[in-house]
């Protein structure tokens, strides 16, 4: 069964010390993307964060979000450089000898001074994080998973009663075709018959409708618009993905039923033709959101 690329998943895992979330949602596009958006300590892992999102979709615009709660992921510590103090002290020092300055050089003071302290962060050692991440980017992959083929089942019910309606429409151009050619007949004699007394020439008369039988004949686009139809419906029962190919289909439908507008020559296959046209506009718009 075929499957949207349209869908959301969201799931949260925990340990004592802290908490993971993940939520991903995906959209149609003509490839597989994967973004993650992710704390940049966790980057060292996102080879395969992104080989898990594999094992679910095909195609499609990926977009997941990682967050940590709790303890976190890292530990922050001050730093002081001491070469820098020990220069600003005797700065300091100097300054306060040279201009027989009273105020004393206290430690507040030297340690609010420019680049004397810095905050560093290191990792925190949480030997199961990683195993909680990916359970996490599993279980919100499953969600995912779900929805798009809901979705699909969807698309699926809408799009074939689209085809089986063109292919009946395909058939009644079908049936009105061996009647192009007689109507035209009859046209033209009568229209002769209008502005001719005499005899009409009937080996000019069968030339032309001959010529015009040749050009009008729509027999060939008939039989692989119906060859088209029945494929796109073998396609779409099929598991997998299946989206370009049901685009290429379509394309190819669109062609033969624009030759047969333009061959027909006829009032009523127009109208069917546009009729099918209006649902293959409709029936490619849907096609864009299968996987």
């Amino acid at each position: 069964m075929i499957v949207s690329m349209t869908g959301f998943g969201r799931a949260t895992e925990s340990t004592a010390a802290l908490s993971v979330t993940v939520e991903v949602k995906s959209v149609n596009h003509r490839f597989c993307e994967i973004q993650l958006r992710m704390p940049r300590q966790l980057m060292v892992i996102e080879d395969k964060i992104k080989k898990a999102v594999h094992e679910y979709v095909n195609r499609g615009r990926i977009e997941l979000f990682l967050t940590v709660d709790g303890e976190g992921i890292v530990k922050r510590k001050v730093e002081i450089d001491w070469g820098l103090m020990d220069n600003y002290y005797e700065l300091l020092t100097q300054v306060k000898g040279r201009y027989s300055l009273k105020e004393d050089v206290t430690i507040e003071r030297l340690i609010n001074l420019e680049g004397v302290t810095s905050i560093v962060e290191e990792e925190t050692d949480y030997p199961e994080l990683q195993s909680f991440i990916l359970k996490a980017v599993h279980s919100a992959m499953d969600q995912l998973k779900e929805m798009r083929e809901v979705e699909g089942k969807q698309l699926y019910n809408i799009i074939k009663e689209q085809i089986l309606h063109i292919m009946n429409l395909v058939e009644q151009i079908s049936l009105l075709a061996p009647t192009v050619i007689q109507n035209y007949r009859d046209r033209m004699i009568k229209k002769v018959s209008e502005y001719v007394s005499d005899t009409i020439d009937e080996s000019k008369f069968i030339t032309e409708v001959a010529i015009f039988a040749e050009k009008a004949d729509i027999n060939e686009e008939i039989t692989r618009l119906k060859s088209h139809a029945s494929q796109f419906i073998d396609t779409l029962q099929n598991s997998g993905a299946v989206g370009r190919k049901l685009d290429f289909i379509v394309q190819e439908m669109n062609r033969e039923i624009n030759t047969i507008g333009a061959k027909a020559n006829d009032e009523s296959i127009s109208i069917l033709v546009v009729d099918i046209k209006s649902l293959l506009e409709k029936v490619k718009e849907q096609v864009q959101n299968i996987e």
